[in-house]
């Protein structure tokens, strides 16, 4: 990972400094680019929310060979993290690389480590288009986030996503405050529930949600049929002084645990971080910088370095909480 981070720093210079910890303080406000929007604090947020929570070391019980996998949304997965879409090299990470291979990294990145990437969507057009063309080339194994576009616009896109063979599409509704994208003439809204009941009931595919912060919003999306949800506040990247997403994940948790599955995203920057993540109530949880740095700095090979470092710190930490498989983590072995 030395070399892969040292490659992408050098790939990346002027919009991404590489961090030796990436918690949005150096790159507050610089939007294009990786940072968080205005302060930067919606981003700083989601990294010292999950740096707040402390786990319980537990040694005398006899969990030696924790799981990671599990099933989510009919996917077998060997561990509970997907890649989160995000696209845009050009402007937002230097564009040493094209937006083609930086997508065919992520995904089949994440299908060689045993999960699934998810792509973005957005202005120019080629952003979604590699993302489709990538999900096609590996048979459907990828995730389409389609931005809350008006329905001509919504509708063309899935079109094209079920034609790559997509079988999750997600909306990334958190992105309903992108003006830029109406200056263009493509504009984007807030989706009320009996929209977005309407927009899930004609699609052939399960829906995830993405972008949801509070109990009742969550209740929505379960009332309108979505069959995910993901905990998120965009990276911090469109409306500042938000909480973290670790911050808000235990009450969303307590309103609709069981009946929706819960994704979340926002800081997480290792295995001990997806375990915090699972025992605030998530069942998978999504990363965005780290793998986009691992696939600018190393392609495949250096999303699936990323992604394996991972799975072997969260199974380490498991271990060392007595945490036997993923639906076992709690807010038992989280300090209080």
């Amino acid at each position: 990972m030395k070399e892969i981070r040292q490659t992408a720093r050098e790939r990346m210079k002027g919009f991404c400094r590489v961090c030796p910890v990436c918690d949005g303080r150096a790159c507050a406000g610089e939007v294009p680019g990786m940072g968080g929007i205005g302060t930067g604090g919606a981003f700083t947020a989601n990294v010292a929310a999950l740096a707040r929570r402390r786990l319980n070391m537990r040694v005398l019980h006899n969990v030696a060979d924790p799981r990671t996998d599990l099933e989510l949304l009919g996917k077998k997965l060997r561990l509970p993290v997907l890649a989160a879409p995000i696209g845009g090299v050009s402007f937002n990470m230097g564009g040493a690389i094209s937006e083609d291979a930086y997508i065919e990294a992520v995904l089949s990145g994440c299908v060689a480590a045993g999960t699934l990437g998810c792509v973005g969507d957005g202005v120019p057009d080629f952003i979604h288009e590699a993302g489709y063309a990538a999900i096609e080339s590996l048979a459907g194994a990828g995730i389409p986030f389609i931005k809350p576009w008006e329905a001509a616009e919504w509708q063309l896109k899935v079109d094209k996503a079920l034609a790559a063979g997509a079988d999750i599409i997600g909306m990334d509704v958190d992105a309903a405050g992108l003006i830029t994208l109406k200056l263009m003439g493509r504009p984007v809204s807030p989706k009320p529930a009996d929209a977005l009941r309407c927009i899930i009931e004609n699609l052939p595919v399960k829906f995830i949600l993405k972008g949801i912060m509070t109990p009742d919003e969550a209740r929505l999306a379960v009332d309108a049929g979505a069959h995910a949800i993901v905990v998120s506040n965009h990276g911090g990247r469109v409306l500042d002084h938000t909480p973290g997403t670790a911050e808000v994940l235990p009450d969303i948790a307590a309103a609709v645990k069981g009946r929706i599955a819960i994704l979340a995203d926002g800081g997480v920057r290792s295995g001990a971080d997806v375990l915090k993540m699972l025992a605030l109530g998530a069942d998978a949880v999504m990363i965005g910088r780290p793998i986009s740095v691992a696939a600018i700095g190393g392609g495949k090979a250096g999303v699936e370095t990323y992604l394996k470092q991972i799975a072997s710190e969260l199974q380490s930490a498991m271990v060392l909480t007595g945490t036997r498989d993923c639906a076992a983590a709690s807010e038992r072995i989280l300090h209080t």
